[in-house]
């Protein structure tokens, strides 16, 4: 039975963390004490939900978490640092500190360390997500004790909600692209200038160009979508920004 620690102080444990060339030992108390923090935990790094949902979403959210009052958001999972430190890179996950808790003395400390031998990974943490207050758990989401890995309340979602029920999510952008596009360096210079992040998809690269006429119907550059309702190219992207609809965004 895996344990809530809603209302205790987190375990009082010294992580070794390779900064550079040189260790480091942070401890929980460099963490949490006198912050807000979300940590969120999982089973480990390189591994698919982890990389494609768990940590993205949560980066993607950070600045939203940020204006809510949080003042760092922590990844901890059962690797050494030289994975961890990899695998932020390979995510671009800049907003998120990520934490090696190799020896698992923070996870055990916690309830969370689970045998998953089965899959060769030894001992690993429970999924989870929580808030902590100067080293006090607020609240805490664990995923059902169910086989496999369960993905439903460990969110950033759920958490942002939990923290604000009416937090306003930042709208999902994504661009159709061609390499040497002088009208998508303009778009993409005018959604930065607007503030609004976006994911690019490159011709040539990541897809086709029938596969860009079979999602838009059209064949020019850049396409760009908000929130899956398309808004057009360069010029249909300024004409929107000048809109009714833009500002109410």
């Amino acid at each position: 039975m895996l344990e809530n620690k809603e209302g205790q102080k987190v375990p009082s444990v010294s992580f070794p963390v390779r900064q550079g060339d040189d260790w480091v030992n942070v401890t929980t108390e460099d963490i949490f004490a006198g912050k807000t923090v979300v940590v969120f935990s999982l089973p480990g790094a390189f591994t698919p939900t982890c990389s494609s949902s768990h940590v993205p979403r949560f980066n993607e959210l950070a600045p939203v978490f940020k204006k809510h009052g949080v003042d760092e958001i922590v990844c901890i999972s059962v690797n050494d640092t030289f994975v961890m430190n990899e695998w932020k890179k390979d995510q671009h996950a800049d907003e998120i500190t990520f934490i090696p808790d190799g020896n698992s003395a923070f996870t055990e400390g916690m309830g969370m360390l689970v045998d998953k031998s089965d899959l060769g990974f030894g001992k690993r943490s429970w999924r989870y997500s929580m808030l902590v207050k100067d080293g006090v758990v607020e609240k805490m989401f664990i995923e059902p004790e169910v086989d496999g890995d369960p993905f439903e309340v460990s969110d950033a979602d759920t958490m942002l909600e939990y923290i604000d029920f009416d937090a306003e999510i930042p709208a999902d952008i994504m661009m159709f692209s061609k390499p040497g596009c002088e009208y998508c360096n303009k778009a993409k210079a005018l959604l930065k200038a607007n503030g609004m992040a976006f994911e690019e998809v490159t011709a040539g690269v990541e897809i086709g160009e029938r596969a860009l006429r079979a999602a838009t119907g059209v064949a020019t550059y850049p396409q760009i979508f908000r929130n899956g309702t398309r808004i057009g190219g360069l010029e249909d992207l300024q004409k929107w920004f000048e809109s009714d609809a833009a500002a109410a965004a």
